[in-house]
């Protein structure tokens, strides 16, 4: 299983993670590196405990995975993340990520509709018989030559839905080791005049897979919310490599 190299990652500020606040919701955009709620030991810094830090009430309303940056959803008050919860039972939530897959994919309104199932302890498959419903549509953004950057939309919500359903399009997230995502090195686009120092391991462009939320959109009680979120550093680092060394 692939494992986050965080050593270096500086935890910031609840604060100066939040996009969005008022009476009811706070918006953030989460960084790489953090679960969204706490683990079974329960001994990891997650947004959840963060959050409560915060605002004693708050909740957390949907997950993302540990290494997946991007939007995630907190409510102030128990009414707000039931009212939030049935917009995302009800599949009126619509959300999109933006991804980074090794190869080039010309995807325009693909729909991968295969079923999820999971495995637990952070597992799952593709299994036609015993898996839960899962669709994802996704569309080609940008073209580079050994890499495209891909917008998913999940219809469903199953744990690794993006990242197994992209896999199976033989277009695995790179960094996504779990599901054969190979990390890229600057030394792989960049062909002349890449040096490392005597004894220097070179280390990946990005630490994690290249998932991120970018885009939220729902109402609750006839009120319309649409957010976006900024990319990282981490992954806007590595889009503009790729267009400098491998457009």
């Amino acid at each position: 299983m692939q494992k986050s190299d965080n050593r270096l990652f500086k935890l910031p500020k609840f604060q100066d993670l939040i996009l969005f606040e008022d009476d009811n919701l706070i918006v953030i955009n989460k960084p790489p590196f953090v679960a969204s709620l706490d683990n079974r030991s329960g001994d990891e810094v997650n947004i959840l405990r963060l959050a409560k830090k915060y605002y004693p009430d708050a909740q957390v309303c949907h997950r993302l995975d540990k290494d997946t940056s991007g939007l995630l959803l907190l409510a102030k008050n128990p009414e707000t993340y039931r009212l939030v919860s049935i917009e995302f039972e009800r599949r009126r939530v619509d959300k999109i990520y933006h991804a980074v897959i090794g190869g080039t994919h010309v995807f325009t309104d693909l729909s991968v509709d295969l079923p999820i199932l999971n495995q637990g302890n952070k597992n799952v498959s593709i299994d036609r018989a015993n898996g839960k419903p899962a669709e994802t549509i996704f569309n080609s953004i940008q073209y580079f030559r050994h890499f495209t950057l891909v917008e998913c939309k999940p219809i469903t919500g199953r744990m690794h839905q993006i990242r197994i359903h992209l896999a199976t399009q033989r277009a695995a997230i790179v960094g996504d080791e779990m599901y054969r995502g190979k990390p890229v090195y600057l030394s792989q686009i960049k062909k002349r005049g890449f040096t490392l120092a005597k004894g220097e391991e070179e280390q990946p462009i990005m630490k994690r897979f290249a998932l991120h939320a970018h885009q939220i959109r729902f109402s609750i009680e006839g009120k319309e919310y649409n957010f976006e979120a900024p990319y990282p550093k981490d992954f806007a680092t590595l889009l503009r490599l790729l267009e400098k060394f491998d457009s």
